[in-house]
């Protein structure tokens, strides 16, 4: 083969591999769409696969998204994984923080889900729900104190919610605070008039 043979030969491979490169280049909101279609199938792993086509670190979407596909496939810490990249990417995003308290949760990991939510609540401390779920943690540790301040926070944003007003008053009782816990266990009975915590809670109270 002459040396120009040579070089068209080289020419032809180069404009060949480009052009199967190209045709199996895939865009990235065609990959969303693919991975939305393979979870509609219940194929996660497919729906993974779809997205780490276009996977870039520095992407906040895509990682928040593979952090949720991991978590629907039972894959905590790869769940965690990328959940927390997208933490670094947007700090202020409740949304990856909200997240990331999935896998941590489902691998019973406490003391990260209390570390996110404190995070978050710095961010928006007018977070009802999480509020709630911070009371709840606390509360579940015996720390009434703390749980009282968070479930206050709630109260006083939703006043008129029974979930609210049970545990401040499961809570008032544990604290001593028996003026209080009746109070609230009788507005209790005002969304449910035969509510047996909250009769419970009254007769003990007596």
């Amino acid at each position: 083969m002459t040396k120009c043979s040579l070089k068209l030969f080289c020419l032809l491979i180069l404009l060949t591999s480009q052009s199967v490169f190209s045709q199996n280049k895939i865009s990235i909101p065609q990959a969303f769409a693919n991975s939305y279609i393979s979870e509609g199938n219940k194929d996660y792993s497919k729906a993974i696969a779809d997205l780490m086509q276009v996977y870039d670190a520095k992407f906040y979407e895509v990682n928040v998204r593979l952090g949720w596909l991991y978590y629907y496939s039972a894959s905590y810490e790869e769940s965690q994984k990328y959940y927390n990249i997208a933490i670094q990417l947007k700090p202020n995003s409740i949304e990856s923080r909200l997240g990331y308290v999935l896998p941590a949760s489902a691998l019973a990991y406490w003391d990260k889900v209390l570390e996110q939510y404190l995070e978050i609540l710095k961010i928006d401390d007018k977070n009802s729900t999480v509020n709630y779920f911070v009371g709840l943690i606390y509360f579940n540790r015996n720390d009434y104190n703390n749980a009282e301040k968070y479930f206050e926070k709630v109260y006083g944003l939703y006043p008129f919610n029974y979930d609210t007003v049970i545990i401040l008053a499961l809570t008032k009782e544990k604290l001593k605070k028996n003026i209080e816990a009746k109070e609230y266990y009788s507005k209790a009975l005002i969304f449910y008039p035969n509510d047996e915590t909250a009769l419970e809670g009254l007769k003990t109270l007596e």
